[in-house]
């Protein structure tokens, strides 16, 4: 299908004409995004972790130590709340009550299933370091069996799941827009800098293709 269906926890009660459920703006969003903050309880206590994703298909992933609490808790089947924001502005609105935020953002509400499948494992955790720079799970060595072991992978299906974005500039009052202070947005992005090579970088080992 080409959207997610909404359901009563997905539903948007605010600002409803920000929100998306189109499977193309949801996926591209979980795309671009290299942090997801995962939203569980454990032991009665709430904890919000911020951790590597990466989205094949319909289907997203995290990983990490297998002794992880959050992976542990996870892995059980637990309710979780998995978020992924892209933050593209500063809104500066001409009254302090009107000043926001340009954004994208996917919220999934899901529970998780621990992969203990081979292949699905190491296809997952290969596509989480292309997440990061493509093509470089191919251009390192793969996973050992004791690295394989120590690592536990969980997935989530995204089909409760919603999009909510914000573009433009402020919405000030009108009895507001005289007023002489500046008003408008201020473009924030994520830039990559100049790659630093690794002290004990082998000689003649240069930088890949995603890095140039």
């Amino acid at each position: 299908m080409s959207t997610v269906l909404p359901t009563p926890r997905t539903t948007l009660r605010r600002r409803r004409e920000r929100g998306s459920f189109e499977r193309a703006v949801i996926h591209a969003i979980l795309d671009e995004g290299l942090v997801c903050h995962v939203a569980f309880v454990h032991d009665g206590q709430p904890f919000v972790l911020p951790t590597a994703h990466v989205r094949v298909e319909d289907t997203l992933y995290v990983h990490g130590a297998r002794r992880s609490r959050m992976l542990e808790t996870l892995a059980s089947g637990a309710p979780a709340c998995l978020t992924v924001t892209l933050l593209d502005g500063l809104v500066l609105g001409r009254s302090a009550m009107h000043h926001s935020m340009n954004y994208r953002s996917v919220v999934l509400l899901a529970q998780g299933r621990e992969v203990s499948e081979r292949t699905e494992k190491l296809r997952a955790l290969a596509a989480l370091v292309d997440h990061v720079v493509p093509g470089r799970a191919a251009a390192v060595r793969p996973p050992s069996e004791a690295e394989l072991s120590a690592t536990r992978v969980v997935a989530f299906a995204i089909d409760e799941a919603s999009a909510k974005t914000r573009v433009g500039p402020p919405v000030d009052l009108e009895s507001d827009y005289d007023l002489p202070c500046w008003a408008g947005v201020v473009p924030l992005c994520l830039v990559a800098g100049t790659p630093e090579p690794d002290p004990r970088l082998r000689s003649g080992a240069a930088p890949p293709p995603a890095l140039r």
